[in-house]
């Protein structure tokens, strides 16, 4: 673990440094995000903080990436790079629902021509749900960035997560991309805790969901079934999952486009009406996250029966708050 800190420690003190000057070019270009009826901030708040943890992600995979991967490293780099550019493209100007769709299938494909895809069944069928994984959670991601604190934090967790994960299986690449994206994401959250003085933007999410999609598909657990290895990463981003899934289906019912419909219907507004505070409900994200981490750690220890009884409770406790926040608490309630 102690190289893992030290990577760790180094993006930290990137991000603590880097983050007040990402913020001062955003306001010196104008990528700034103005308040709007649909947004819960009431100031204007500068973006390009997601470029300080990006930042510091590459530092630290160049100072401490093992060249023994280094086919892996150079997709994952490149595909890294082209959220984070589109990001900032989409912050500063603002790019359409098709073309952001289309680069995060690019940075898919990259992702899969560099050997870092799924291997489950072989074929085709493994490339498509690469696909579908590295694009819903690069979205899950985005999606999820609507509060102080909110998306930055989850990550953090599940970074954190990945890297203890990496830790036990002994996974060097995973360790080091996800130590290096826990210190970049710590950095960042010491200015985007509430109220915040800068947002990650889609410079960011793009960039951390496509990484943190990533991380999960390299994880391996050799001396598991592959009826076991696919839920670890799956619990681990069960927050954005959850949240992406509340959405879809809460606007879906509503008649709305789930891509592109921007509303106050995600888990984090919904806690926010139930506890009257936005910082309680993030933190209660945060809980849930820690919860669904340390249900990823247990199986990698558990048997076949094990690991179903686990994910079948998960599955079911998800299923009841789907029913719970969108049917039983009176849907989506606008203020």
């Amino acid at each position: 673990m102690t190289p893992y800190l030290l990577m760790a420690a180094s993006a930290l003190v990137l991000a603590l440094s880097g983050t007040p000057v990402m913020r001062l070019v955003a306001l010196r270009f104008g990528v700034i995000d103005q308040p709007a009826a649909r947004k819960i901030h009431a100031n204007p708040v500068p973006l390009l903080g997601g470029a300080a943890i990006y930042i510091a992600f590459i530092v630290v995979l160049l100072l401490f990436g093992d060249r023994r991967y280094i086919h892996e490293v150079i997709g994952i780099f490149i595909g890294a790079s082209l959220m984070s550019l589109m990001g900032v493209l989409d912050d500063r100007w603002g790019l359409g629902s098709y073309i952001k769709l289309g680069g995060q299938l690019l940075a898919a494909g990259i992702l899969i021509y560099s050997g870092v895809q799924v291997r489950v069944w072989g074929g085709w069928l493994d490339i498509a749900v690469t696909i579908i994984w590295v694009v819903g959670i690069t979205n899950a991601m985005n999606l999820l960035d609507n509060m102080d604190g909110l998306s930055g934090g989850i990550a953090l967790i599940a970074a954190v997560f990945f890297t203890l994960l990496s830790a036990l299986s002994d996974q060097y690449l995973v360790g080091t991309l996800a130590a290096a994206l826990a210190g970049g994401c710590a950095g960042f959250l010491v200015y985007n805790w509430n109220p915040a003085q800068i947002f990650m933007g889609d410079t960011g999410s793009l960039f951390l969901g496509f990484l943190l999609a990533a991380v999960g598909i390299k994880l391996r657990f050799p001396s598991n079934s592959d009826t076991i290895t696919w839920m670890i990463p799956v619990l681990v981003m069960g927050v954005p999952v959850f949240d992406t899934t509340l959405v879809f289906l809460s606007r879906l019912r509503r008649g709305k486009n789930p891509l592109t419909t921007p509303g106050r219907d995600h888990i984090s507004h919904r806690l926010a009406l139930l506890t009257g505070s936005r910082r309680e409900a993030v933190l209660l994200c945060y809980l849930l996250a820690g919860a669904l981490g340390l249900g990823a750690i247990f199986i990698t220890q558990a048997n076949v029966i094990e690991a179903t009884v686990v994910a079948i409770a998960v599955g079911a406790t998800m299923l009841y708050g789907l029913w719970f926040f969108e049917f039983r608490n009176g849907g989506v309630r606008q203020p």
